[in-house]
């Protein structure tokens, strides 16, 4: 079982440092093996004035310390396209899971680099696909040390996403993959103002429990000490302070396929 956690954004070294110590060692507890997550580039934000992110240099650069910092720590963030990926692998930074957002999941060359580059490769599903067509995704991803798939929600009509897990039980029989569930992206609603209705972070313990009775044994959660005032996803990420809870009760009703 694995927990991918972490903010939405990359804001500092010093909040990286305080949200991977407390969900590593969350995780450690429930014998669960994690992974930091942090986007060092938002490049899909809605409005153009929108903050981004500090950049893939600087990233590079305080991922090593992160690691300096919390011995053994494994570090994911997203890609947008080959030249991050060129970049990531010809200084060999410290990040071990190259992830492609939901909205890039279908472009090859991208998928490729990805896959070439030694790295894990998390693919968002993408709100577009159905559960059969990521056979198409996969197809792309040979050689890839390691490739996970994440549900992230399905849209359903204007700003709403559903997860529908009757497609989760598809790939988790189907897909010879970990199959993994972003319940924090898929309380979003997409096209969201940022403010109380761009999400409900109430919503993600539930769509937790209900997937780990399923049989779904890896999560992505975007966590936050301060949720509310994140420059990114405020409204769907969860509260630090609540993480355990939530990881509490995968644990409680994990089931074992």
């Amino acid at each position: 079982m694995r927990i991918i956690a972490g903010p939405c954004q990359y804001e500092s070294l010093e909040q990286s440092i305080e949200i991977a110590e407390q969900c590593a060692r969350v995780c450690s507890r429930y014998g669960i093996e994690y992974y930091f997550k942090a986007s060092f580039d938002k490049a899909n934000r809605t409005n153009i004035n929108s903050k981004r992110g500090i950049g893939l240099p600087q990233f590079i650069r305080e991922a090593d310390k992160l690691k300096e910092e919390i011995p053994g720590l494994k570090i994911l963030t997203d890609i947008h396209d080959k030249q991050q990926v060129y970049t990531i692998t010809s200084v060999d930074a410290s990040i071990d899971v190259l992830q492609i957002p939901a909205f890039l999941c279908r472009q090859t060359d991208l998928i490729r680099a990805a896959a070439d580059s030694g790295r894990i490769v998390n693919i968002k599903k993408g709100q577009f696909l159905a559960p059969w067509d990521v056979a198409g995704i996969l197809s792309k991803t040979e050689g890839a040390k390691e490739v996970w798939i994440t549900e992230r929600g399905t849209s359903f009509g204007y700003n709403t996403l559903v997860v529908d897990f009757t497609g989760l039980e598809y790939m988790l029989t189907n897909y010879n993959v970990p199959i993994v569930l972003d319940a924090t992206h898929a309380v979003q609603k997409p096209g969201g103002n940022g403010t109380s209705s761009g999400g409900n972070r109430d919503y993600v313990p539930g769509l937790t429990r209900a997937a780990a009775a399923l049989g779904i044994r890896n999560f992505f959660l975007e966590v936050h000490a301060d949720p509310d005032n994140a420059p990114s996803d405020g409204p769907n990420m969860i509260k630090l302070e609540n993480f355990e809870e939530i990881v509490r009760d995968i644990d409680r009703y994990t089931y074992s396929r």
